[in-house]
């Protein structure tokens, strides 16, 4: 009975301790003709071990519960502690009642400059700037975190946009470029802006009805599950003409443009017609896949 006891503490210990994601984190240097360098190695087990190992959230995360995601630090070049790289951001979360996943976020960011002096303590501060290193990363994480609630329930990834939003205001005093609205359309300071702007309203209503309405009733009903991803993406009309061709728009469907071509050529009949005309309004850069939609 002693060991039962001792057995159950432990695994209720895990559980309470787990973490909230399941990372794969790559640095890849080829660029610099000298991708293997200790340096490189070191700065991948380091952030993995940032990643992976932080506890990001007050909440408790089963081990089946962690976040699938992936972080790929693309490094063009580096002189001294000074790295020049980008960073390729993706996340998914499980469709309910099947095996399959589905991706929330695919982020690719172009301004990922940072200074690393090999084995220093990457520590976050939910209230203050420590590096653009952590800054950047701490960023993305909280948009996965955010972006991940956002599709199980109405405005549930707030408190993670809010934290993403701190860590841009705080991080500017760091002098590296996507924390500033002169740093463009394109910037984290524009996509937690958007996210979070009344502007943009719709995309939020859209996460969630997209994936809870949708997908997760797709495995009972697929056709209902259907026009409710249907439905959800009309919604991006109203925003589209509010804001034409956004950058939001942009960054929901480079995530979702495959899934959706997928949905639509198979299965109970919808009015695919109104879809595509939906598409082809709010998603013209993907007007070739949408074009392959045919039932």
């Amino acid at each position: 009975m002693r060991n039962i006891l001792i057995v159950l503490i432990f695994s209720l210990g895990v559980v309470g301790f787990s973490q909230e994601l399941n990372c794969d984190v790559v640095v890849n240097a080829q660029q610099t003709g000298n991708e293997n360098l200790q340096i490189f190695k070191t700065l991948e087990k380091q952030l993995k071990e940032f990643v992976n190992n932080t506890k990001w959230t007050k909440k408790t995360f089963a081990a089946q519960e962690r976040i699938d995601c992936s972080m790929v630090v693309n490094v063009v070049n580096y002189s001294g502690e000074l790295f020049q790289a980008s960073l390729q951001v993706q996340s998914s979360r499980p469709v309910y009642g099947s095996s399959f996943t589905t991706p929330i976020y695919n982020f690719n960011d172009k301004d990922f400059n940072f200074t690393y002096l090999e084995f220093q303590n990457l520590i976050f501060s939910p209230t203050q700037f420590e590096s653009n290193l952590v800054s950047v990363l701490a960023f993305h994480i909280h948009m996965i975190l955010g972006l991940d609630a956002e599709s199980f329930s109405p405005n549930g990834g707030d408190p993670y946009f809010q934290q993403a939003q701190t860590i841009v205001n705080y991080s500017q005093q760091g002098n590296f470029k996507g924390w500033k609205l002169a740093d463009g359309l394109q910037s984290r300071f524009a996509l937690i802006d958007n996210i979070l702007s009344p502007t943009y309203k719709e995309y939020k209503d859209v996460m969630y009805t997209y994936h809870r309405k949708g997908l997760d009733v797709m495995s009972n009903n697929t056709k209902e599950g259907k026009e409710q991803i249907a439905a959800s993406l009309k919604q991006f009309q109203v925003m589209n003409t509010r804001r034409p061709n956004s950058f939001l728009l942009r960054t929901f469907f480079d995530a979702k443009a495959d899934e959706i071509e997928q949905i639509f050529s198979g299965g109970p009949n919808v009015n695919i017609a109104s879809v595509k005309e939906t598409l082809q309004k709010v998603a013209p850069m993907y007007n070739s896949k949408w074009q392959n939609i045919k039932f």
